[in-house]
């Protein structure tokens, strides 16, 4: 070679000592960042890959976080609740101990029911101010809303959880397929239809009442009234849980019916004549006693089976989960259907990665005051009742009744306790352990494409170092070649 304008080895070793330079600075970039991948160049569908996996990586932590939150929101609740079941145990025991009437002035009476008015307004007050972060959690704040529920149909409708989609409303159709029965015993005072003294007993005669709240044996003498057996029966309905009615049975002659004030297969009527006189002095179905029991409907709410107790039904859907008390006049009757909706409301937690209805969990938790535990229903009412100047205050002796008004309190409080135990364990705990599996295997993907691999760089980097070194000395040698074109000029 003995040209000397274009040094063709010069070019060359700029070429790969350029080269070389680039894979040591790729090497060192890699190995002080800990990635494979620090921009586009370095991979570009590794980048596109790795970049969705981090996406999905922060959408796991954010739902893992609400999890976790949702759970802490969960505790106070139920920690509130805790302190509302604990008072209404001091109640029932107040309770018990006033029922003792024998045995207790007027003082103490009195001051059992300044305890209790006391108790009452602490479970007001608890109801009131149990919150997280400000948002206040026992006074139905979290409480689904509905529209358009009959309420010749529907008593009581308690929304534990729905999915409504943001803007409209959830749909709820009620079939009632068979009806829901009560228990009934009918009897006849004489026992025979256009005999003497129809509708009126011939016999003095001792009968035993019983029902779902206790029995009562009551007597009457010859010449009774069926009226009056319908009178004095009616007038312990509140101890028996059973009621009574005059039925025409032809003739201007009429039978007693006595009916079980619940429906279902746990209501039941058990009428029994005690005492040893002429069987035809009060006929009950054709002996001398009968006992029957109510029948449980069968009900549909949107096609799903619920599960029926009486006028009580329950569905345990995956969009919908309530509570339903049907009036009587819907229940009893085969074939009735009732709608309503569900507008919004509830506690709503995004649990999932991905946002929307499907990722969403909510329940519901209703109003604990005094004015909304216990029952609307006549044979029962709500715990407000037992404070002073009202039905079921001490004073009154409404003992047995003011019972059955503390224990569905209890048994709603239990279950709401319950509810968000379930929601705790079934729903978010499980949800942050799924989570936190797939956060793992997403991290172990998005590192298998993105992080270097520290054993092949360092190699790389010591095998770069010596190529540029090699290239450093090759381009200096290339560049003094030419000076030998100086000898040819003597």
């Amino acid at each position: 070679m003995s040209r000397i304008n274009t040094n063709v080895q010069s070019i060359l070793a700029t070429r790969v000592l350029s080269n070389n330079q680039s894979m040591l600075n790729r090497a060192l970039t890699r190995l002080s960042t800990g990635l494979r991948i620090n921009s586009g160049k370095d991979d570009p569908a590794g980048l596109i890959a790795s970049e969705s996996l981090r996406a999905s990586k922060g959408a796991i932590t954010a739902a893992i976080d609400n999890a976790n939150r949702a759970d802490s929101i969960m505790a106070v609740a139920e920690g509130g609740l805790q302190e509302i079941n604990s008072l209404l145990l001091e109640v029932e025991s107040l309770l018990d101990r006033s029922a003792n009437e024998g045995g207790l002035s007027d003082d103490e009476v009195a001051a059992n029911q300044l305890q209790l008015d006391a108790i009452l307004q602490s479970i007001n007050r608890i109801s009131e101010q149990t919150s997280f972060g400000g948002k206040k959690l026992l006074n139905g704040n979290f409480d689904f809303t509905t529209s358009s529920v009959s309420t010749t149909n529907i008593d009581n409708v308690r929304v534990n959880a729905a999915k409504v989609p943001d803007g409209s409303y959830s749909n709820v159709v009620i079939n009632v397929v068979t009806a829901s029965r009560y228990a009934y015993v009918s009897a006849l005072g004489n026992g025979v239809a256009g005999g003497t003294g129809l509708g009126s007993l011939t016999d003095d005669v001792v009968i035993q009442v019983r029902g779902i709240y206790g029995s009562e044996i009551l007597s009457f003498v010859s010449g009774t009234t069926q009226a009056t057996i319908k009178t004095a029966v009616n007038a312990l309905k509140d101890l028996t849980g059973v009621s009574a009615v005059l039925s025409s049975v032809g003739a201007g002659a009429s039978a007693v019916v006595f009916s079980s004030v619940a429906y279902g297969d746990s209501a039941f009527v058990s009428v029994e004549r005690i005492d040893s006189n002429a069987t035809n002095a009060f006929n009950v179905h054709g002996s001398t006693s009968s006992k029957r029991y109510g029948v449980d409907g069968t009900m549909t709410v949107n096609g799903t089976a619920a599960i029926v107790d009486g006028l009580e039904l329950q569905v345990r859907a995956g969009s919908v989960s309530l509570d339903v008390t049907l009036d009587q006049s819907f229940a009893k009757v085969a074939g009735g259907t009732t709608t309503f909706q569900i507008t919004g409301g509830g506690g709503k937690f995004a649990i999932s990665p991905d946002l929307g209805l499907a990722g969403q969990e909510s329940i519901g938790l209703y109003e604990v005051s005094t004015a909304n535990l216990g029952n609307g229903a006549s044979t029962v009412g709500f715990l407000s009742t037992l404070g002073t100047g009202q039905t079921n205050n001490l004073s009154s002796g409404n003992f047995a009744k003011a019972q059955r008004v503390v224990r569905a309190a209890i048994e709603q409080v239990s279950s709401m306790r319950g509810r968000i135990g379930a929601f705790q364990r079934n729903t978010l705990q499980t949800t942050v352990n799924s989570l936190g599996v797939a956060f793992e295997n997403i991290s172990a993907a998005e590192s298998a494409i993105r992080d270097a691999d520290f054993a092949v760089e360092t190699s790389n980097l010591t095998r770069s170092q010596i190529l540029v070194n090699s290239a450093t000395a090759t381009l200096q040698l290339a560049n003094a070649a030419p000076q030998n074109v100086l000898a040819l000029l003597g």
